[in-house]
C-alpha cells in the first residue's frame, strides 16, 4: 500500500508540473460541459479513491491551506494528500506539500498532533 501511494504521489506531481509548465502561474478554471463553474469549498481531486489533491493559486501556502487538506484527509479517512500551489515560478521548489494522516509506518498519528506533519517527497 505504501509503495503504491508513493508511486501515485510521484505520478500526480509529474502531471501537476506538466500543467504548470503549460498554463503558468494562476488559478485553474473549473469547466463542466463547456461552461466555467465558480465553486466555493470543495475537494479538488480524489485520485484512485486514495489520494486527495488540493490545488491553489495563492501568493503563499499557509497553515489554513494545510488545515483544509488535513480536514479532508480525516473526514474521508484518507492517508495521503498533496497541496499544490500553481501561483509560483517553480512548482517543485515552492508550490507543493505532501501531508499524511495515519500513514503506514508513521510513528505518530496526525490526529494526535496540533500542527500538521509534513513528509519530504
Amino acid at each position: 500500500m505504501k509503495d503504491r501511494l508513493n508511486a501515485l504521489t510521484a505520478e500526480i506531481i509529474g502531471a501537476a508540473v506538466d500543467v504548470h509548465r503549460a498554463l503558468g502561474p494562476g488559478p485553474l478554471p473549473v469547466v463542466y460541459r463547456g461552461g466555467v463553474i465558480d465553486c466555493a469549498y470543495r475537494m479538488d481531486f480524489v485520485v484512485n479513491d486514495d489520494l486527495i489533491v488540493e490545488t491553489k493559486a495563492v501568493e503563499k501556502l499557509t497553515h489554513v491551506h494545510e488545515a483544509q487538506l488535513l480536514s479532508y484527509l480525516r473526514l474521508y479517512d484518507r492517508q495521503v494528500g498533496l497541496l499544490l500551489n500553481f501561483n509560483v515560478k517553480w512548482l517543485v521548489d515552492h508550490g507543493l506539500k505532501r501531508l499524511v494522516n495515519n500513514f503506514p509506518e508513521s510513528k505518530t498519528s496526525l490526529r494526535a498532533l496540533r500542527s500538521p506533519r509534513l513528509l519530504p517527497l
